[in-house]
């Protein structure tokens, strides 16, 4: 979990991607529009519906994003952004058939800070 969380650390220093300016839902429709995203969709999960990874060049500099849909009733969802790193997406599809929400908290939730448009969770 500490390399995760220096990742994060970094990840909000050395992307000062032009979002910053944006609200998430901007941000969001800007990410969904631009790249193209792989889906991981998770039927026997509790809470996540699936998380789709976009990857954006702008420049000389890439983006990495996934969008997390947190199950809302018996068929809708609430779609959350988070900004995470280069291996995020590789990880996360490795782990989450497992556990979609151990995956989640193990390589998204860590960088729930980085835009801080990710989902509250009451401590």
């Amino acid at each position: 979990m500490g390399l995760n969380l220096l990742v994060a650390l970094l990840s909000f220093f050395l992307f000062p991607i032009k979002v910053n300016s944006q609200t998430c839902d901007e941000l969001m429709k800007y990410v969904k529009s631009t790249g193209v995203g792989t889906s991981y969709t998770s039927y026997t999960s509790e809470a996540i519906s699936k998380v789709t990874f976009f990857e954006i060049t702008e420049g000389y500099q890439t983006y990495y994003f996934a969008v997390v849909c947190f199950k809302r009733g018996y068929y809708g969802c609430t779609e959350y952004i988070y900004q995470v790193g280069s291996t995020t997406k590789l990880y996360y599809s490795m782990s989450y058939l497992n556990s979609a929400g151990k995956a989640f908290w193990e390589y998204i939730q860590p960088y729930n800070r980085t835009l801080g448009c990710g989902v509250k969770f009451d401590n």
